[in-house]
């Protein structure tokens, strides 16, 4: 015979006896998804709630987890915690999210708990290391990003080219069949190189220079032919060095004007602005920099208006006004910068035959590319140390994972070896509760058997409400069937 409550409906439900708990979990030492009991087909059928909606049922099941806590035996991980150790493991063991967020739910992975640490006091070299593994951490970014910066910034070095200039002489030969050999003729050289060059590698001479010109003695070889010109463009192959050959047998008088590659670009200042600056040539960052100094240092900064300067008496004659924005310096800045001066050589092609010195050396300051960026790059690339680093910690994180399990199953035999009948009994009360919250029993089917259950004061009204449901339920039967009867 179906059992139903008293004065309820087959759907109704009445506050339920019995404390729900969390999510149930798996037993201890087990792998089945559920806890032993007795299978659901043996469940009463009329004790099942209904279906409610997915809503619904986490509205009715949160209130009562957060009221109705419920006691669970020394040592024994209740069925929640077990089911969130199972979600922790599995996050763990999933690819981590990237972010900050990430870093910081591994850092708490690693972390010993403190009762491990109580139990093992040399643990605590480890947590030692964990903290400064931490502060090594944040030391390595904050270089990682000062490193970033200043990849930013140019970084030069100067460096010493030196520079050869060398001639030969080629005298006539009458008996030569071409024309070439018959007329005497001189090879002008022009080539360098770096001197202690610690990044050893070889850069073409070219590299050095924006232009490179040559001029002849214009009575010699006329006003048409007397300069040689070679002029840097996107296109240009770099080379170790230029030649120039010449008819000729007499002693040439020869310029060489050399510019050089500045990169970033460098200006020469207007000489007014430079005796102020006290600077002649540099790049338009550094001489904004050195106008701001000079601001700030002579005070000429408007006290109300910020954006304003007023320019002082050598200003005035330079600017040729008496107050200015700061932010249209540099477009004023364009009329008092320059060209940078050439690199000015003299020097004489000589033909004479006895004469040994025809080669002359020339140091050159040159600003080169500081080899520590090339290091700095490659520290901020290299991913083979992270990949170390990512495989060690995966292991910490493994090793702590074993370290918390074996904690829970020596709390769970301390616990039975205390108290092996109170503890088997306390596990049985708390399996049964997870076994009504997985099933969805309302009640307490034992209590609900014993005939005391129903003589409680509930009862009349509880009988009451129960007949006054079933009159209703026939009368709207009744209705429903006039009504069709009728149509």
């Amino acid at each position: 015979m179906e059992r139903k409550r008293p004065g309820m409906t087959s759907g109704a439900r009445m506050p339920h006896q019995g404390a729900p708990m969390g999510p149930p979990g798996p037993p201890y030492g087990g792998t089945p998804s559920v806890r032993p009991g007795p299978p659901n087909p043996a469940l009463d059928p009329s004790r099942k709630r209904s279906a409610p909606t997915q809503q619904a049922q986490q509205a009715q099941q949160q209130p009562a987890v957060q009221s109705r806590p419920r006691k669970k035996p020394v040592g024994f991980p209740a069925a929640n915690e077990m089911a969130s150790r199972q979600i922790d493991m599995r996050e763990a063991q999933s690819d981590p999210p990237i972010g900050s967020n990430a870093k910081r739910r591994k850092m708490a992975d690693k972390i010993l708990p403190q009762r491990i640490r109580e139990l093992v006091p040399e643990s605590q070299a480890y947590m030692d290391l964990l903290a400064f593994e931490r502060k090594l951490d944040q030391t390595i970014m904050r270089k990682r990003v000062d490193i970033q910066e200043a990849l930013k910034r140019p970084m030069k070095q100067k460096r010493k080219l030196r520079l050869y200039i060398s001639n030969t002489f080629n005298p006539a030969k009458p008996e030569a069949e071409d024309s070439e050999g018959s007329i005497a003729s001189w090879e002008l050289r022009v080539e360098g190189k770096l001197l202690d060059d610690p990044a050893k590698q070889k850069r073409k001479f070219s590299s050095f220079f924006k232009s490179l010109v040559i001029e002849l003695d214009k009575d010699l070889y006329g006003p048409d032919n007397h300069l040689v010109e070679w002029h840097r463009t996107p296109t240009t192959q770099e080379t170790d060095g230029f030649q120039v050959k010449r008819p000729g047998d007499v002693n040439v008088h020869c310029t060489l004007l050399l510019m050089l590659d500045y990169q970033p670009p460098q200006f020469k200042l207007d000489p007014r602005l430079a005796r102020l600056l006290g600077i002649h040539t540099q790049t338009r960052s550094c001489i904004i920099q050195a106008l701001w100094q000079y601001f700030k240092t002579n005070k000429l900064q408007d006290s109300h208006e910020k954006e304003y300067i007023n320019c002082d008496k050598y200003f005035q004659q330079i600017f040729d006004c008496p107050r200015l924005k700061f932010s249209e310096i540099p477009q004023r800045l364009t009329n008092l910068l320059l060209p940078p001066d050439p690199i000015v050589i003299n020097h004489i092609i000589s033909v004479d035959p006895n004469d040994q010195k025809k080669t002359a050396c020339y140091d050159i300051d040159v600003e080169v590319e500081d080899p520590l960026k090339t290091q700095m790059s490659g520290f901020l690339l290299s991913t083979a140390n992270q990949q170390e680093i990512a495989l060690l910690d995966n292991k910490i994180h493994e090793t702590i994972e074993s370290i918390n399990q074996l904690k829970i199953q020596r709390d769970f035999m301390l616990s039975f070896s205390r108290d092996p009948k109170g503890y088997i009994e306390d596990w049985i009360c708390s399996q049964n509760r997870d076994l009504k919250l997985m099933t969805d029993v309302v009640g307490n089917p034992e209590e609900e058997r014993k005939a005391e259950f129903y003589n409680q004061p509930w009862s009349p009204e509880a009988v009451s409400r129960y007949f006054y449901s079933k009159i209703q339920q026939r009368r709207l039967e009744l209705e429903q069937s006039l009504a069709v009867r009728n149509t």
